[in-house]
């Protein structure tokens, strides 16, 4: 496609994307089994009928729950495989049964007002709204989030590939898809199987702001503090009892208020407590770690020991184990190496109509840990804004340029097969 053909209307786009937010998909943390809940297959056997009914003969789903399929090459086009990706389930955060979306047509600026649970979504905290005078826009009803965290990118990478179907003349390689299960509780990749996806890189489509490109991403641990303390009736407890909740709870208070989510932003770091339970005599506290270096999550965990130090001291006797997991890592390094990547993605930005932008993600993204097990992975914008929360939302202006998107830089790789 040119960069001055006309691009028709996409209103599949949000057809598609109304059907996937109306199906729960929720995944849970701790959760043994895989994927975490088995509701997000029902949405992998949706999708799999819709891929087979489109003319995609390999679409399939596996035993994990991840749904795979194949865009053939043109006649005549030798270029090397890519692969475009999403994930199927929603927060755990915010619940996402029973989403009941609700269309701002013709947005005109000003907060917006949903009719459940007195939320709003105001411009000064979604400063992104002032981009989209004029979008229409689509957010829940206030009781759910929306689900645009990742069913946006599902259903623009579906009906990006149906465009190409339907334009034979827009010549391309062979393009794969996927779609993974538990992205949001870190597992996404987890069953993976990048042999077998047969591509040399892939694009993940799970971003927020049009135009965005993302080659890096945080680097992530999860910190679990294991407290011990000791129980006794609370009538006769006067020097002996010694509450776990009470020694996690100051441990809360304790982390540094200026590294915080809430008060850091950009390329700053922070310590995130996620979850808290127990009694008093064994409670558990989880915390997120999160710095774009290496070195900044050292200095970050060190800065937990360090709390969690005061707090024993404070708290003669009780017990306190910690744990890190390592959870991804920043997949800049990896990117830089492998430029034609980004400027690939940036170029169809710009050929889809759009002004792009090369950033970085504040959280993770299926593409990090992939990148690091031999399928690089930047992750390209979705279009929507408040993820794991009530107040999301997207614009359909930027829903269809995700489209165009996709298709050009699948048609750029097919016309310029990178090395």
């Amino acid at each position: 496609m040119s960069e001055t053909q006309q691009f028709e209307p996409l209103a599949p786009v949000v057809q598609r994307f109304l059907q996937y937010v109306a199906m729960d998909t929720q995944s849970a943390e701790g959760a043994e089994n895989y994927p975490s809940t088995e509701k997000q297959k029902i949405l992998g056997k949706v999708l799999v009928d819709e891929l087979l009914g489109l003319g995609l003969a390999d679409a399939s789903m596996n035993d994990f729950g991840i749904v795979t399929a194949t865009l053939q090459a043109s006649p005549g086009v030798e270029a090397p495989t890519i692969g475009f990706i999403a994930h199927m389930d929603t927060s755990p955060d915010v619940s996402g049964n029973d989403v009941r979306p609700i269309i701002h047509s013709n947005y005109q600026g000003g907060p917006i007002v949903l009719p459940e649970g007195n939320v709003t979504i105001d411009p000064a905290a979604s400063p992104q709204l002032n981009g989209c005078i004029g979008h229409d826009l689509i957010t829940a009803d206030g009781r759910t989030l929306l689900g645009a965290d990742d069913k946006a990118g599902i259903a623009e990478i579906i009906t990006a590939f149906e465009w190409l179907l339907e334009h034979p003349e827009c010549k391309h390689g062979t393009v794969r898809l996927a779609f993974t299960c538990d992205e949001e509780v870190g597992r996404g990749t987890l069953h993976f199987d990048v042999a077998a996806f047969g591509a040399i890189c892939a694009y993940t489509v799970d971003g927020e702001s049009a135009g965005e490109v993302e080659n890096e991403t945080f680097c992530a641990d999860l910190a679990t503090l294991k407290i011990s303390g000791r129980n006794v009736h609370p009538g006769y407890a006067k020097d002996k009892l010694l509450s776990a909740l009470k020694g996690g709870a100051a441990v809360i208070s304790g982390l540094p208020a200026n590294e915080a989510p809430e008060t850091t932003e950009k390329r700053q770091g922070y310590l995130h407590p996620i979850h808290f339970s127990g009694g008093v005599e064994e409670a558990t506290l989880r915390v997120l770690v999160r710095d774009f270096e290496e070195a900044g999550l050292e200095r970050l965990e060190a800065t937990l020991e360090g709390v969690v130090s005061v707090v024993k001291s404070s708290f003669p006797g009780l017990g306190i184990e910690t744990t890190i997991m390592k959870q991804y890592r920043n997949m800049r390094p990896l990117l830089e190496d492998l430029p034609a990547l980004t400027d690939y993605a940036m170029e169809a930005v710009r050929r889809a109509g759009g002004e792009p932008r090369l950033s970085y993600a504040r959280g993770g993204t299926d593409g990090a840990m992939l990148t690091f097990k031999g399928l690089p992975c930047p992750n390209l914008f979705a279009g929507g804004h408040n993820f794991h929360s009530k107040r999301e939302w997207i614009s359909v202006q930027d829903m269809e340029l995700a489209v165009r998107t996709i298709v050009e830089l699948a048609i750029l790789w097919g016309d310029h097969p990178a090395k």
